[in-house]
């Protein structure tokens, strides 16, 4: 004689689920790595004229990232942009500038790779460290942005030219550090409206910040805001409170 247990179906459904949980956990581990990215950034480092003379002086320092256009060219055709052309032309500055490269053609600025040059050039050099200033155009305008949320208490002003603006970064800026935006409103790369939804966020949030909107410009604002000699002026007043 054979005997048939009966089971009932929600019990052989049960069961099956609670083994295809198992069987899904037992594919389920945990793990750790240690990882290592290395770049290679070159870079030029401007001195104030009366840098040597003046051995007891500590400088501010005002760090230059340039756009796409530039990103993965040799350093010779990178050093003709604003404001290393500046400083080629003989114009001087009351601080320090340090502007590296972007080694790769089509990839965003390595920021936290940029972070580790300028720790080194500050521990190398007599710079204050509460007067260090933040620049960039276009693609390096974005990264400006990038780092002003990722290092907040690190820099003493702003400026951005023709950079892309993600509105979720107005949150995360220092409110005590000013900031000063350039756009064309005729920029076809990366539209004027960027600039305009943040500097309108960034007011709304009591925000020192101003906005030059070059009427009859295109993306090449760059070209104007770095030969206003008050941006500068600007910049040297600025000093960060701790």
């Amino acid at each position: 004689m054979r005997l048939f247990l009966r089971v009932p179906h929600t019990l052989l459904l049960g069961t099956f689920l609670l083994f295809q949980a198992c069987a899904a956990q037992s594919n389920l581990i945990e793990g750790e790595q240690v990882t290592v990215t290395k770049e290679t950034l070159q870079y030029y480092l401007y001195y104030p004229e009366d840098y040597l003379s003046n051995l007891s002086q500590t400088y501010g320092l005002l760090l230059f990232l340039h756009g796409g256009g530039e990103s993965g060219e040799s350093q010779e055709e990178f050093k003709m942009n604003e404001p290393p052309k500046l400083l080629e032309e003989g114009k001087q500055f009351p601080f320090l500038i340090l502007a590296p490269h972007n080694p790769y053609e089509r990839k965003w600025w390595n920021t936290a790779a940029v972070m580790q040059l300028l720790d080194s050039i500050v521990v190398e050099n007599r710079v204050d460290i509460n007067r260090i200033y933040l620049t960039g155009i276009s693609r390096g305008g974005n990264a400006v942005w990038e780092m002003a949320t990722q290092y907040p208490d690190r820099f003493a002003a702003m400026a951005v030219v023709c950079g892309m603006a993600p509105l979720p970064y107005a949150h995360w800026i220092d409110r005590n550090m000013p900031i000063w935006v350039f756009h064309g409103e005729l920029d076809e790369t990366i539209p004027v409206e960027e600039s305009d939804a943040m500097v309108e966020k960034l007011k709304s949030m009591n925000y020192n910040i101003q906005y030059t909107r070059y009427k009859g410009v295109g993306h090449n604002a760059w070209d104007r805001a770095y030969t206003t000699d008050s941006l500068y002026t600007w910049f040297a007043k600025q000093k960060r409170i701790n």
